[in-house]
């Protein structure tokens, strides 16, 4: 069976002697020359169970058209050849027929017959190599991922299904905003217990990660005029990129060993800061308490607002956590955290405790953006919180973290000597800053790439500097006075794994 390009009889479809090359009814579909390649996709029809016959001629149809075997102005053959052809009913022909120009992929007037369209294009093949071109390396120690396999999968599916079975059918209508009650008093409780925070359920909104918590305070800023936002430096890539995608200008300020300098972020012009206080992303400090009393009172004398994220403060391995520093001063800090690094960070759970004079414009902006968070996922999460599951999670990966933290320091210090690890005993990832004989850093990469270790810089997460001096000036290297600093996550690696990495790395370190 062929199509053509000249129009012939009429009556449903193509007429009853239009389109046919050189078959008769009942013949194989492609018997004939011409357009036969393109009826050759029509042949998983006859195979077809019979319910499904239906659906298979249109997925069949569709892919025939968009990939051009089906070339726009060829005209398809009547309704009745194509079912003798196919050994299927006339009906359903005539009805994928008209679901097809139904959806634009055909045109067909009585008398004239049924033609295909020229709106329909192919999906542009993806660059499949991409992929493939790197291989996955042998230890990963790129920061910011916790431990998926200590996903607590029995005590979750538990609480979901308590949940599925708790929850009332009028709480499937669209939620509050806000967040489930019963969720929002929850993490109040939970966030005021474990970190200081000064949380009550109307000022929680449980958000989609801190991603989301840092969109919606990002827009209610821009709304309000405040146009300016400092971020850390060296700090997360995703501050700048979320503020900047909504509209904000970022200003990098700087850090000492206390934290953000207060000087410069009065410099900058910025009415609002991003800080990790509790334990600074990637340096690994913790601010001191002058610190954080000099940037408080910045806030208040310029009316502005600092925006805490609290992204692995549960996580202290040497004493008990510093506490938020939302609990100082609520009406000027927002406070953000999530359930990524305790949990999971495809769960995409988290929240926002927003300044009363934030909350209102933050609460609509929620509920335009997305109607409110899955209900379902938001009763599981406050059964899990309110049966003590949460804090139990919270100490097993607690010392999982501790023990990985600490097989890395054994495994530097056995195999590359003269190692120097900044930064509290905290989170999941330290600063190490190798010894000069490991350098430059460029060719340290390198090396370690080949070798199947991923690591990443300090040097990746400072703005762009100037270009590199000549080989033997100050500075060459990347590093710090001679010195390579790494930010090495652990607490995705087993302690035998870790120790493999370290190994690798150190080979590639002592490579000529």
């Amino acid at each position: 069976m062929a199509v053509t390009g000249t129009t012939s009889g009429e009556g449903d479809g193509a007429g009853e002697g239009g389109g046919v090359d050189g078959g008769a009814p009942g013949a194989t579909p492609g018997a004939g020359h011409g357009g036969s390649a393109a009826w050759g996709l029509l042949l998983p029809v006859r195979e077809a169970p019979p319910r499904q016959r239906g659906r298979v001629l249109q997925t069949g149809l569709r892919e025939a058209v968009r990939s051009g075997r089906l070339a726009p102005g060829a005209r398809l053959p009547s309704s009745r050849e194509l079912a003798a052809d196919l050994g299927v009913s006339r009906g359903l022909v005539t009805e994928a027929y008209e679901q097809l120009t139904a959806e634009g992929y055909l045109t067909s007037s009585r008398g004239s017959g049924t033609w295909v369209g020229d709106t329909a294009r192919d999906a542009p093949a993806g660059d499949r190599s991409a992929g493939e071109r790197t291989a996955a390396p042998a230890v990963d120690f790129r920061p910011g991922s916790p431990d998926p396999a200590l996903f607590p999968r029995a005590a979750w599916a538990a609480a979901h299904r308590r949940a599925l079975a708790g929850l009332p059918h009028h709480a499937l209508g669209y939620p509050d905003p806000r967040g489930l009650p019963e969720l929002r008093s929850a993490v109040a409780a939970l966030l005021t217990r474990r970190r200081g925070v000064a949380a009550d359920p109307g000022r929680v909104v449980i958000c989609s990660g801190v991603a989301q918590a840092m969109t919606l305070l990002a827009l209610t800023l821009g709304g309000s005029g405040g146009g300016t936002v400092a971020v850390e430096t060296p700090g997360s890539f995703e501050h700048a990129a979320l503020f900047a995608a909504a509209g904000l200008r970022t200003v990098p300020v700087g850090l000492d060993t206390e934290g953000l300098l207060p000087g410069d972020l009065a410099a900058s012009g910025a009415r609002a800061a991003v800080l990790t206080p509790s334990h600074q992303f990637p340096s690994g400090i913790a601010y001191s308490a002058a610190r954080r009393s000099a940037l408080l009172a910045w806030a208040r004398d310029a009316d502005g607002l600092l925006v805490e994220d609290d992204y692995d403060g549960d996580f202290r391995y040497d004493r008990a956590p510093v506490g938020a520093l939302q609990g100082l001063d609520p009406r000027r800090v927002a406070y953000t955290g999530s359930v990524s690094k305790s949990l999971a960070p495809g769960l995409r759970l988290g929240w926002l405790v927003a300044p009363d004079g934030l909350a209102g414009e933050i609460v609509e902006r929620k509920r335009t953006m997305d109607l409110g968070h899955p209900v379902l996922d938001q009763a599981l999460l406050a059964d899990f919180i309110a049966r003590g599951e949460y804090d139990r999670q919270l100490r097993r990966c607690g010392r999982a973290y501790r023990q990985r933290r600490d097989a890395l320091l054994r495994a530097l210090a056995e195999h590359i000597g003269g190692t120097e690890v900044t930064g509290i005993a905290a989170g999941l990832h330290v600063i190490a800053s190798l010894p000069p004989r490991c350098g430059p850093q460029e060719r340290l990469l390198a090396r370690a790439a080949r070798a199947g270790v991923a690591v990443r810089p300090l040097s990746d997460y400072l703005p762009p500097r100037p270009p590199s001096p000549p080989p033997g000036s100050d500075g060459g290297d990347g590093g710090d006075g001679g010195r390579v600093r790494l930010v090495l996550g652990y607490a995705h690696l087993t302690p035998n794994r870790i120790a493999h990495g370290v190994r690798l790395l150190a080979g590639a370190a002592r490579h000529p």
